[in-house]
């Protein structure tokens, strides 16, 4: 069989190149799309800020936020005379999910009524929020539900990037689809409206979170935990004998379990021959 050494080529190299030039394309494509959207979004905020706060004047079923359920509200971005009214509702967290051009309340505000402030700037119309904020935002929702506390999740309008997070939390702590929790909350909130990033992270939250526990969770194969003064005094070596790590061994196949004790014991005495092993040098099991 003849082995060759396989260099770079030239085909090799200029294809590489081209797969950076494309990543790069695509990030300053990304990047130019966030900034005309922000601008954009910048332009419109106070314009359809005003029509929003219009049709909650003439129409009655244009509510300015609405019960999803027991300790959780949805709405549109609060004015500093809504705070006391949050305040009475039983508000004792709100979810903010405005850049800070939006934002029409300062946390202090709400520190001075009581109330929690979790910030999660998240540029209007096209974007979401990432897993890692609405996984925060998530469990912020929880613990004041655990602790008889409502949440008032809010963005501009109270339509796309509020909505993410309500429907991550359905998700995750009430059991739905994503399908069925979207169903539920325009039936609430008939006005809510996803963008296609959103309702993806909304699909894609759930594996996300999967996916996450799966890769913090400890390894339930062979592990021994040793400190730093178990190891105090030890050079790898002890009186010529090698130091060894003992599989864990399930205490439900005790057969196993002496075999284990009596390969370790071998290698703990590091004899040359079976018959000159102490057999009083093996481990306890």
């Amino acid at each position: 069989m003849k082995i060759e050494d396989l260099e770079d080529s030239s085909d090799v190299k200029n294809n590489q190149q081209i797969v950076d030039y494309n990543y790069s394309r695509q990030i300053v494509t990304v990047d130019a799309k966030r900034a005309l959207v922000g601008a954009g979004a910048r332009i419109l905020f106070y314009p359809t800020l005003l029509y929003n706060v219009c049709r909650n004047k003439i129409q009655a079923e244009f509510r300015w936020w609405d019960q999803i359920d027991q300790f959780l509200l949805l709405g549109a971005v609060p004015f500093p005379k809504d705070v006391p009214r949050l305040k009475q509702l039983g508000v004792g967290g709100v979810i903010t999910l405005n850049e800070p051009y939006e934002t029409l309340v300062p946390s202090s505000l709400y520190c001075a009524h009581g109330i929690d402030h979790l910030v999660i700037p998240t540029r209007d119309y096209l974007f979401a929020p990432s897993f890692v904020d609405i996984d925060r935002a998530v469990n912020f929702i929880h613990k004041n539900a655990t602790n008889c506390k409502t949440t008032y999740v809010h963005c501009k309008a109270g339509r796309g990037r509020s909505t993410t997070i309500v429907l991550c939390y359905l998700v995750e702590y009430k059991n739905m689809t994503p399908s069925s929790a979207l169903e539920y909350v325009r039936s609430r909130r008939p006005r809510v409206l996803l963008a296609p990033s959103q309702w993806k992270a909304v699909q894609e939250y759930k594996q996300w979170r999967l996916a996450s526990t799966a890769t913090s969770s400890p390894s339930s194969g062979d592990a021994v935990l040793i400190t730093k003064a178990d190891l105090e005094g030890y050079n790898g070596q002890l009186q010529g004998k090698e130091l060894a790590l003992v599989p864990r061994v399930a205490k439900t196949r005790p057969m196993i379990a002496k075999l284990s004790c009596l390969f370790a014991s071998l290698k703990v005495s590091g004899g040359s021959s079976l018959m000159n092993m102490k057999l009083t040098e093996a481990p306890a099991c």
